[in-house]
């Protein structure tokens, strides 16, 4: 009985397993079967045309600056600055089309890799000899050159002092050096001191943290022009570092167009750091390290824009240096420009509907509505309309869009002229007449009111 049991007990064991074997190996077989086919319950297995949805859908309505693609020939374009008008000279366009030629269009690479070309050592080499200094290094674009340059420095146990009008491009510089930041009042060097003075009072200045000075030789946001002798002055005796953003100085100020450190006869040693851009008065894009060797090579290691993008292209670095060529060999056409700066300067003092701010021989000017009793947003508005007006008249100006993530004292809402050495008093005659006459027509009427 045991034994037949046990043979009972086999029996079904063996049914079972079977039954598994069964089960398995058919779901197996029919899976494979059915992964071969493509089937797809909406065409009924047949293919289908498939249409991908529009990445911006088409009512979408997208705000076009007044720069972008209506700028002609019949146009008096006052928003670009290109101070020294060397965007339209032949001998550039020439140059930078035979560079093509030679070497294509892109370098393929940054420079530490293979994005190094002759052009770029001889760039780098000219400036070194035209602001003199030691060294320069060039980067591929004006923007990254500063925000590259601060942090590249500046770490997050050291301490800077920047003027609080400072551009975005330094803003942002500041924001990825992570250090501990203290704004000072607008060009106010008595402010600067204070914080100097209690700084080192409290010992947040000493031997063993690094501390900077950051300010631009001429204010993108306010066209005013920095107290540079007295910088030098409290940078030393507080033992600071300098660096000086001359992005629209260059070409601009001083007997042969070196900046403000030769306007106001300052030795460039005193500056640690000089930056700028290729971007204003050289008809090109892209901007530049300088000072000694030791500075310039660390940038070379750490600036994140110089290690990480492709470098200059070749044929808009030869641009740069045949703009060079040309102010080298024609230094008078800084003197045309400082005229027309100056003459802007006065004509502005007449507009009727406006105050304005700039140093004479800046050639940035920003114009503010009188109207004090609007908020920033509705002169933002007025601003708008007003210069869309002047487009519609022929002469071509931009808003500028003023942008900072602290509470500073910040410049209001305003219009951003650019003076060039073509002016002439004809067309500063319209340039101010069309501001008053659009003020008239478009601008904030008596009864506006802040909202």
């Amino acid at each position: 009985m045991i034994l037949l049991d046990i043979y009972d007990m086999a029996s079904w064991w063996t049914l079972v397993v079977a039954f598994q074997v069964i089960f398995i190996s058919t779901y197996y077989f029919w899976s494979r079967k059915r992964s071969r086919k493509t089937y797809d319950p909406l065409s009924n297995g047949k293919p289908i045309n498939w249409k991908p949805s529009p990445i911006v859908e088409h009512d979408v309505v997208v705000e076009e600056s007044p720069l972008m693609g209506k700028i002609d020939d019949n146009v008096l374009n006052v928003g670009a600055t290109s101070f020294l008008d060397l965007d339209k000279e032949e001998s550039i366009l020439e140059s930078a089309l035979t560079s093509m030629a030679k070497y294509g269009v892109g370098s393929c690479g940054p420079r530490g890799f293979f994005g190094t070309i002759d052009v770029h050592l001889t760039l780098e080499e000219r400036l070194a000899n035209f602001l003199e200094v030691e060294e320069t290094c060039v980067y591929s674009y004006g923007f990254s050159t500063i925000a590259s340059a601060i942090p590249s420095y500046c770490k997050k146990p050291d301490i800077i002092f920047v003027d609080e009008c400072v551009w975005f491009a330094i803003q942002k510089g500041l924001d990825a050096s992570r250090s501990t930041v203290h704004f000072f009042k607008h060009n106010n060097m008595e402010h600067l001191e204070e914080l100097l003075t209690e700084a080192s009072r409290t010992r947040q200045l000493n031997p063993k943290r690094r501390a900077f000075i950051i300010a631009e030789a001429i204010y993108m946001n306010t066209g005013e022009m920095c107290p540079l002798k007295k910088l030098v002055e409290l940078a030393r005796r507080f033992k600071l570092r300098i660096i000086l953003d001359e992005s629209l100085s260059i070409g601009v100020l001083g007997k042969h167009g070196r900046g403000l450190t030769e306007h106001l006869d300052v030795p460039r040693h005193e500056i640690d750091l000089i930056v700028g851009s290729l971007e204003h008065s050289f008809a090109t894009i892209g901007g530049f390290c300088a000072g000694s060797n030791f500075i310039v090579e660390h940038q070379r290691l750490s600036g994140l824009g110089y290690c990480f993008s492709a470098s200059l292209p070749p044929m808009l670095t030869q641009a740069a240096i045949t703009a060079l060529d040309i102010l080298e060999e024609k230094p008078h056409i800084i003197e045309e420009l400082n005229e027309n700066s100056k003459k802007l300067n006065k004509s502005l003092a007449n507009l009727n509907h406006y105050t304005f701010r700039g140093d004479e021989l800046s050639p940035i000017k920003h114009i503010y509505l009188k109207n004090s009793d609007l908020t920033d947003r509705l002169k933002h508005s007025y601003l708008r309309n007003i210069t869309n007006y002047c487009l519609e008249k022929g002469v071509a100006m931009t808003v500028a869009a003023y942008l900072r993530d602290v509470e500073v004292n910040c410049p209001e809402p305003s219009i951003r002229l650019a003076s060039n050495k073509k002016l002439n008093e004809q067309n500063i005659h319209l340039i101010c007449s069309l501001l008053d006459e659009a003020y008239e027509k478009v601008g904030p009427k008596p009864d506006i009111r802040a909202v």
